[in-house]
């Protein structure tokens, strides 16, 4: 009898460490998920604004219909890969899908503040000045956000892949969360959105 309370005992602290293990787990996985969508908000504001800059720019920059189309395009790309990715931001490929779409965003509006340069009276607009300065606010509040964000997936990936949760990590379906970084040194650099 007292063997089998001894394996019954033992059964029971097993199964309250693995609980454990599930238990945070799951709350990291949920924290890094939060994270996500404060990104999504601040790249959602970052999506409104973009529309309004090249409305504001047409007048302008009448010649330069490609620079602006291809604005709107990578707009639309982003928006729709940012919906998939916060759908699951668990899911690495949704995650580095927006990430390209992104950097493609990224290096279309660099081409519309370089060929708005061109352009003294877009450059004197108050209202393209003011969607500037909204926008510039928007890409320091998304580059925080993704500072939390790889904060959280970090702290994520290091307590699944530590001894002892690893082995219950994948059993359980805990898969390693994608960092939001940039690949390339093109992309590190910031978009300039002065028009002084």
């Amino acid at each position: 009898m007292i063997p089998l309370l001894v394996a019954l005992g033992l059964l029971v602290v097993v199964a309250l460490f693995v609980v454990g293990i599930y238990n945070r787990l799951v709350g990291l996985r949920n924290r890094f998920k939060n994270a996500f969508a404060q990104i999504d908000v601040q790249l959602k504001r970052r999506y409104d604004l973009i529309p309004n800059l090249v409305e504001t720019a047409k007048a302008y920059l009448k010649h330069e219909r490609e620079t602006l189309e291809a604005v709107i395009r990578a707009r639309n790309a982003a928006a729709s890969a940012a919906t998939t990715a916060a759908a699951n931001p668990a899911d690495a490929t949704a995650v580095k899908s927006l990430l390209s779409a992104e950097s493609g965003l990224s290096g279309a509006l660099g081409r519309l503040f370089a060929l708005s340069e061109a352009y003294p009276d877009l450059k004197a607009n108050q209202n393209m000045a003011q969607l500037t300065e909204e926008l510039t606010s928007t890409e320091n509040k998304i580059a925080f956000a993704r500072q939390a964000y790889n904060d959280s997936v970090m702290t994520y990936n290091t307590a699944r892949e530590t001894f002892p949760a690893v082995i219950f990590a994948g059993m359980f379906g805990f898969n390693p969360a994608e960092l939001f970084q940039v690949d390339s040194p093109q992309e590190r650099q910031a978009v300039k959105v002065s028009f002084s």
